[in-house]
């Protein structure tokens, strides 16, 4: 292994068994043992469904990780992504030692911390300062050392009032502070971080994230960072590794990961940049235009719906548009009555333009329909199209304003 590589992993799979605790029953390991003794392959290696915990269960043994390979520098920040279930957080426990693989081997230069879960590793008995102490003592420091940073582990935390109150009275988001704190200024050689981070607060989050940034620049330490947070990850990490039903299937540039990531998600919820309806009445299609049909945008790009109406004998017509985050909150409502924008009859071509930085990341469902002029609806198509906005910017958190909308209607 190379000087500047910290952390090597090679053919690593996690096999569990479904249902019950630990590998199975006596039967199962006497078998594991005969096969052994004799010098073979585990039996039950060979068997196991793919880790989709959307899918009907196949097997009794399903694999939560197979075939991961990988390798991280010393001082570099390597995300780990990936939708719920993708076997993330059981990556993350072999490498802090809570489980063992079933095949493969990890090899690693150093000490690892782990804030894998909110209060993890500390005494729920023992108070906030007697936890630093016993963290560091874990970590393998004399409690000299442990001493010369206690004051900064507690006002980092920010949880001075409660440094001396038992763990167990903390709320969870004090608890991930005053772990993350003792995690960080405890130098480990790699800090690993789950989605704890996400308990915290705004202000909480950006304070560690710059703290990462700064170990890991200044310190040369490395960390391993897990989140859904795609905006976090791009500000924070200088490659990704993909995770995608037990399975690496990408590891490289961060924006191309994240990019990834949401390409398979959107594949999932369905990639509709265009609708067609079944039985027109002034609609032929609507669709949002982009140069290689993708549904993933980033903030720095603008988005545009067009609307191709059939020829009809009204004399005017109105446009009602909706966009909806993914809880379905309407975040913005455009009507072309309330401008006096009227869809005339000479008019076949209508286009919608949201302008750039606009949108925050997230994802975003449209509804649209039509009425006359006497307000009678004439169709109504609802969640017809979605899109994906990824951030661009470093971790800029604006929130949707007043939207400035452009309306065109044209012949064509």
């Amino acid at each position: 292994m190379s000087n500047d590589i910290i952390l090597k992993v090679e053919n690593l799979s996690k096999q569990y068994r479904l249902g019950v605790v630990g590998t199975g029953t006596i039967g199962h390991d006497l078998n594991r043992f005969w096969h052994k003794i004799r010098g073979k392959e585990d039996p039950y290696l060979k068997i196991g469904a793919v880790n989709d915990r959307s899918a009907t269960a196949s097997s009794e043994y399903v694999w939560a990780l197979q075939d991961i390979n990988f390798e991280v520098k010393r001082g570099e920040i390597l995300g780990i992504i990936g939708k719920n279930g993708a076997g993330k957080s059981t990556l993350l426990k072999i490498l802090s030692r809570v489980t063992v693989p079933t095949t493969g081997s990890i090899k690693i230069r150093g000490r690892i911390a782990s804030l894998l879960e909110v209060g993890t590793g500390m005494h729920p008995e023992l108070t906030g300062r007697e936890n630093v102490y016993l963290n560091g003592a874990i970590l393998g420091m004399t409690k000299a050392e442990i001493a010369s940073k206690i004051d900064d582990i507690i006002e980092f935390s920010g949880c001075e009032m409660y440094i001396d109150t038992p763990v167990k009275r903390y709320s969870s988001g004090m608890r991930v502070r005053l772990g993350f704190a003792v995690a960080a200024f405890l130098e480990p050689d790699i800090l690993v971080v789950d989605e704890v981070l996400a308990v915290g607060d705004a202000e909480f989050q950006k304070k560690a994230i710059g703290k990462m940034q700064d170990i890991s620049n200044t310190s040369g330490r490395t960390v391993l960072f897990v989140s859904h947070n795609m905006a976090a990850v791009q500000d924070l990490c200088t490659r990704c590794v993909v995770l995608e039903n037990g399975y690496s299937t990408f590891n490289g540039d961060t924006k191309l990961a994240v990019n990834t990531y949401l390409k398979f998600d959107s594949r999932k919820a369905g990639n509709n940049i265009f609708f067609k309806p079944e039985s027109p009445k002034v609609l032929k299609c609507v669709s949002i235009l982009s140069e290689d049909l993708k549904n993933i945008f980033d903030t720095t790009e603008e988005i545009n719906f067009r609307f191709d109406l059939l020829n009809n004998r009204m004399e005017k017509m109105f446009l009602s548009f909706y966009l909806r985050d993914k809880d379905y909150k309407v975040l913005f409502f455009y009507d072309s009555q309330d401008d006096n924008s009227i869809i005339r009859n000479q008019s076949n071509v209508v286009t919608i333009k949201i302008p750039n930085n606009t949108l925050v990341e997230g994802d975003y469902l449209v509804t649209f329909g039509f009425r006359d002029e006497y307000n009678k609806v004439i169709s109504t198509h609802k969640d017809k199209l979605n899109f994906t906005i990824i951030e661009e910017l470093s971790y800029r958190k604006n929130r949707p304003g007043q939207f400035k909308v452009t309306i065109k209607m044209e012949q064509e």
